[in-house]
């Protein structure tokens, strides 16, 4: 069984896998965090300034304008964080403002030309 905090995320063990310089917030899904899903969809856009923001945004990769539009339904956490839910995307942080990739299997992402489907899994927990 997957034990979650007070506040529903999935409890994991938080390992320090990733030196980022920069802003290390991003935005990631409750599916991601809460329900237990890989990261399936990833894009990097510019980060606010204001804020401590990566610009990374993590999705399962189904969630549609109605989910997204729900703020209960995302939260920020640090790159490091989402790196110990879901370490596949490490080697793709480095990736520039615009990238977007899909998970085409359980360790590889691509980037995203719209002409693939997504590789939907579940985190091994």
């Amino acid at each position: 069984m997957i034990e979650k905090n007070e506040n529903g995320f999935i409890d994991i063990e938080v390992k320090q896998l990733l030196d980022w310089e920069e802003n290390e917030g991003c935005i990631v899904s409750d599916k991601i965090t809460k329900e237990g899903w890989c990261v399936g969809y990833m894009y990097r856009e510019k980060g606010e300034n204001q804020y401590p923001d990566s610009g990374w945004r993590f999705l399962k990769g189904d969630e549609d304008d109605v989910y997204m539009n729900d703020v209960d339904n995302h939260h920020v956490f640090s790159l490091n964080t989402i790196c110990n839910y879901d370490p596949a995307i490490l080697p793709y942080l480095y990736s520039s403002v615009g990238s977007a990739y899909i998970r085409v299997s359980a360790h590889e992402f691509v980037l995203d030309k719209c002409d693939r489907e997504i590789y939907f899994k579940k985190q091994d927990r």
